[in-house]
């Protein structure tokens, strides 16, 4: 759960690069609402992660 709130708020940062700088075009706005999503979602993923307390064992 930890590294999906990293990737959400990694997300959330690449989103308002693109939507603050124009560089893709995009307008402010729609930067700020994935900005919003993201963020929103990451903090949902740290919380769940924190309340869950288990450790999932990944097979190799």
């Amino acid at each position: 759960m930890l590294r999906a709130a990293i990737t959400f708020f990694v997300l959330a940062l690449v989103a308002i690069l693109f939507g603050a700088t124009g560089f893709a075009g995009v307008s402010m706005e729609i930067g700020r609402v994935l900005l919003a999503v993201f963020l929103i979602l990451a903090a949902i993923s740290f919380v769940a992660s924190l309340i869950g307390g288990r450790r999932q064992d990944y097979l190799p």
